[in-house]
């Protein structure tokens, strides 16, 4: 069977350090999938081209581009993510935080995440578990306890090159694990997961939505209508 994996890289730069960390930890998760005797599928999406989109959801009611559409349908189906930031102002960028702003709130649910990052000293390496792990924790992803933060000195074939090694190597373990578990109970004996929220994208929408300056009209701003 083979396991989708979304690897998201809100990098801007060219080449990007946060790029080169996302194929890393991609590559490291897909030899540890395909050791459990599955097959990894890796997609990447680069956040820096949707950065028009994202802005045009932002500012229309959070109502999507096809091309952001495709990219929120995809994320939902996916059996995992690799979300990887740089770190801006002690925390994720703004594009990174502005792509999860406009996901449905139900397209993460039990997801696998390795969350990571990059910046230019490891002061910031708090970042992953006082920024990255509440936000998924709140879209009620499954994210690993292993979290990726590469400085620049932890790119280079020292000591600290090992480590960063080392840490991949562990949350693609860690996200392998929970990618292609399946569940071995029998029924009757062992609870099955009838009641857990499906994620959804949020692309399809039930009914019209009404702008919000709509809304507003007929009112005169002190909770009385004209």
């Amino acid at each position: 069977m083979s396991r989708r994996i979304l690897v998201l890289s809100a990098g801007l730069s060219q080449p990007s350090s946060t790029r080169l960390l996302a194929d890393r930890i991609a590559q490291a998760v897909a030899a540890q999938i395909g050791g459990r005797g599955e097959s990894a599928e890796i997609e990447v999406v680069e956040l820096k081209d949707l950065a028009v989109d994202l802005a045009t959801a932002m500012s229309a009611g959070g109502i999507s581009t096809p091309k952001l559409a495709r990219v929120k349908e995809t994320i939902s189906a996916a059996d995992g993510i690799i979300a990887v930031t740089p770190v801006f102002t002690a925390s994720y960028s703004g594009l990174f935080k502005m792509f999860f702003d406009v996901l449905d709130t139900e397209a993460l649910n039990g997801m696998p995440v390795i969350i990571a990052a990059t910046a230019g000293t490891a002061r910031h390496s708090l970042v992953l578990d006082h920024a990255l792990r509440p936000l998924f924790t709140y879209l009620r992803a499954v994210v690993v306890p292993t979290g990726v933060f590469a400085a620049t000195e932890d790119f280079g074939d020292g000591e600290a090159g090992a480590s960063l090694a080392g840490r991949i190597r562990r949350a693609a373990s860690e996200f392998a694990a929970l990618a292609v578990a399946e569940q071995t109970g029998v029924d009757g004996f062992v609870q099955t997961e009838t009641h857990a929220r499906k994620r959804t994208s949020g692309v399809h929408i039930d009914q019209a939505v009404t702008p919000f300056m709509t809304m507003l009209q007929g009112h005169t701003g002190n909770g009385k209508a004209r």
